[in-house]
């Protein structure tokens, strides 16, 4: 889960970078939302135990839940808006600082409408809510998982 998270991380820089798709305020927040989830993942391999590995997987779960919330706000709301100034994605970035102190990783520079994008043919935000319910469904796995 920590790499896959992490490969989504990078694949959205390598987009961002190599083919100037600039990311607004939800891409960043989902980018923020696949470090956590992979930050979950990683607590949970070095928690000893099944009671620790369950509950960093309920950890990862419900963040990859916020993860697919929202790509689906996104792409059915904010994408139709000509601006994320002042949305709840830019406060919640604006408020960790990662967009001042990691502007390369963390920091939107376009509009929710510039940001609408296909990438083979499907709209960016759905691969990244594909991959959050992938991320879930991993995640509820090892939740269930037998002792």
């Amino acid at each position: 889960m920590a790499g896959l998270s992490l490969l989504a991380v990078a694949a959205a820089l390598y987009t961002q970078y190599a083919w100037d798709m600039q990311p607004c305020a939800w891409c960043v927040l989902q980018r923020l939302v696949f470090v956590a989830v992979a930050a979950a993942a990683l607590l949970g391999l070095a928690m000893p135990g099944a009671v620790g590995r369950r509950g960093s997987a309920a950890l990862a779960m419900l963040l990859a839940d916020l993860g697919l919330a929202a790509a689906l706000w996104q792409h059915f709301v904010a994408n139709r808006s000509a601006s994320c100034n002042m949305t709840l994605a830019d406060k919640l970035i604006g408020v960790t600082g990662l967009d001042r102190t990691m502007p390369e990783v963390f920091a939107a520079y376009a509009s929710c409408a510039e940001a609408k994008v296909d990438l083979a043919g499907l709209p960016y935000e759905w691969w990244s809510a594909a991959l959050f319910t992938l991320l879930s469904l991993a995640a509820l796995r090892v939740v269930l998982r037998p002792a």
